[in-house]
């Protein structure tokens, strides 16, 4: 099988078919997720902490590609930081600002104190480091709604930054770059691993921000438990999913006659999900979700949010939505069956994090942050040991060569 899972307590991998794939193009891919994210940022620490770092090439979504830089920075505990100190900050998001004011999500701000004292992200060194490698941040056209890429090591870093994290709903405004204009990535590639192989990583390793579920595989039990009836996400059903790629098929060819009619299904249908998913709400107040995280900000909390301050609930919402959940629903197909020619490792937590991708409690994410730390470590281990184990082998095989 030519995929496998490293999570904080246990691995799930052929070494040896892996074996197979480490010595060609190595990327790596970091999803999104807003605080959650904090979970990446462990991970990555653990990269650092040691001295790993056999990549090619980098791709990240909104905070996961924050994380990237911060690693390709060398900058130990700076992602961290950035989750623990900043996004927890009422500069950063105040739900009553935003209810009352409309206040934008603070990337201005964040960004501004990541790049000052006491943080002080070192792009020259960054660059330094990522030397020939590529390093691709995911944004969305706000026209087509189709993903692009950017180098986020680039004179436009900081444009390139705000808009993979541009939320909609949010962060109101468009980021031009050039003549285009662009949204949050994780409206069309949350995860960006196709993006990875299309570019001829053979060798992709993905940091998620939420649970790796097997396609077909039911819930382990720990999952079953209390805690994930309160929290986890919850997967959509095999008709939800018809019922949005029908949706999505619609709206590409029939869109002026039936616009009206989407509204009303879509409104349906997100109020059947918020009702289910007050069966996962946590009593401390976070909004919940119902995807993970997989934008900063749940889809159905921007749904809430723009009822909260008035907004009516538009096609251009209704647009990003389909194409959010069918982009996702591409890329985990992708995931639990990669090509042939490739193998994906999905470095993953066990089960549901603590933290929400807004509003986390500090003890919920420095608990995520340590399971991250573990789980980097694990991979670290797993990798070093496959590598070994294929370097020691090449000799023998070049003898053999010889001898005949």
């Amino acid at each position: 099988m030519n995929s496998g899972i490293i999570t904080n307590i246990d691995s799930a991998i052929d070494l040896d078919y892996y074996a197979k794939f480490i010595a060609g193009k190595t990327a790596l891919v970091a999803q999104g997720g807003g605080q959650r994210s904090i979970f990446t940022a462990g991970v990555l620490d653990a990269f650092l902490l040691s001295n790993f770092d056999p990549f090619d090439e980098f791709f990240g979504t909104s905070a996961g590609a924050l994380n990237l830089c911060a690693y390709l920075c060398r900058d130990k505990g700076l992602g961290r930081s950035f989750v623990l100190d900043l996004t927890t900050a009422p500069e950063f998001f105040n739900l009553f600002s935003y209810i009352r004011n409309r206040q934008n999500l603070g990337l201005e701000w964040a960004l501004e104190q990541i790049m000052a004292y006491p943080y002080k992200l070192d792009l020259d060194l960054g660059r330094q480091t990522l030397g020939d490698r590529h390093f691709s941040a995911a944004v969305t056209d706000s026209k087509d709604l189709r993903d692009h890429y950017f180098p986020l090591m680039g004179e436009d870093w900081y444009k390139v930054m705000i808009a993979t994290c541009a939320i909609p709903r949010l962060y109101n405004d468009e980021i031009f770059i050039g003549d285009s204009a662009y949204v949050d990535g994780g409206v069309s590639a949350s995860i960006p691993v196709q993006e990875a192989w299309r570019r001829q990583a053979r060798s992709i390793v993905v940091i998620r921000t939420e649970p790796v579920l097997e396609e077909g595989a039911e819930l382990s039990k720990e999952i079953q438990g209390k805690h994930a009836l309160m929290k986890a996400p919850k997967p959509i059903s095999a008709e939800e999913l018809e019922w949005f790629r029908e949706s999505f098929d619609s709206v590409q060819d029939h869109w002026q006659q039936k616009v009206e009619q989407w509204k009303t299904d879509w409104t349906s249908f997100f109020q059947q999900q918020i009702l289910r998913s007050k069966e996962q709400k946590r009593d401390r107040g976070h909004l919940d979700l119902l995807n993970g995280g997989r934008w900063l900000f749940g889809a159905d909390d921007i749904y809430r949010l723009s009822h909260l301050i008035g907004d009516k609930f538009d096609s251009g919402l209704a647009d990003m939505l389909m194409v959010h959940y069918q982009t996702y629903s591409l890329t985990q197909n992708f995931l639990n069956s990669p090509p042939d020619d490739a193998f994906v490792v999905q470095i993953a937590p066990s089960k549901p994090l603590k933290s929400s991708s807004l509003m986390s409690d500090k003890e919920d994410l420095l608990y995520d942050y340590d399971l991250g730390l573990e789980a980097g470590y694990r991979f670290v281990e797993t990798y070093t040991s496959t590598e070994n184990a294929r370097s020691s082998h090449m000799p023998q095989l070049t003898t053999c060569a010889a001898d005949k």
